[in-house]
C-alpha cells in the first residue's frame, strides 16, 4: 500500500481527512507518516504546528490512544501529540480513529507534560452516554502520563 487516508471522527462526524504513507504495520500497531494537515500554522502557546511539521503518527488497534511524533521542516522534535481514541480501525486503505476529546502533550525533552482538553471531554457526555468507554478514555490518559513521566514514553514508539 502506497498510502493510506487517515480519517479522524469526532462526535459521529469527521473532523479531518488526510493522506498518509504507510511506514509499518505489525498487526496490532500501525505507523504512518504524513505532513500537517492543519494547513495553516496552529499556535498552542506551548507548541506551533506549522506547514512543513512532519508528524510520524503511531496508531492501536487495541489501544485507546494514538501517538503523533512531531518534527519541524528541518527535522527538529518538537514532541509528542497523544489523542485519547477508540482503537483504531483499517478499513481498506482509510484508517479511522475516532476522538473522544482528551489529549496530552510530551515536549521534546519531556520537561512539559500536560493534559488537554479535560473540559471538551466532560462537556462531550461521553460518560453518561458509553461508561465503559468514557473509562476507558481515562484509563488511557492515566497511561499516557503515566508514560510521560516515567521515562518509558519512547519505548511505546520502539
Amino acid at each position: 500500500m502506497d498510502r493510506v487516508w487517515i480519517r479522524l471522527v469526532k462526535a459521529g462526524r469527521t473532523k479531518i481527512r488526510y493522506p498518509a504513507v504507510p511506514v509499518a504495520d505489525d498487526g496490532s500497531r500501525i505507523t504512518v507518516r504524513a505532513g500537517w494537515a492543519g494547513g495553516t500554522v496552529r499556535d498552542f502557546g506551548f507548541v506551533r504546528f506549522e506547514p512543513g511539521d512532519v508528524f510520524t503518527e503511531y496508531y492501536w488497534r487495541e489501544r485507546w490512544y494514538s501517538v503523533k511524533e512531531v518534527r519541524s521542516d528541518t527535522g527538529t522534535l518538537k514532541g509528542w501529540y497523544c489523542d485519547v481514541t477508540r482503537p483504531a480501525v483499517l478499513l481498506g486503505t482509510e484508517l479511522v480513529v475516532e476522538d473522544l476529546d482528551l489529549d496530552l502533550w510530551r515536549s521534546a525533552d519531556g520537561t512539559d507534560v500536560r493534559r488537554l482538553d479535560e473540559d471538551e471531554f466532560a462537556a462531550s457526555g461521553l460518560a453518561d452516554r458509553d461508561p465503559e468507554a468514557a473509562a476507558e478514555a481515562a484509563a488511557a490518559l492515566h497511561e499516557l502520563e503515566r508514560r510521560a513521566h516515567g521515562g518509558d514514553f519512547e519505548a511505546l514508539l520502539a
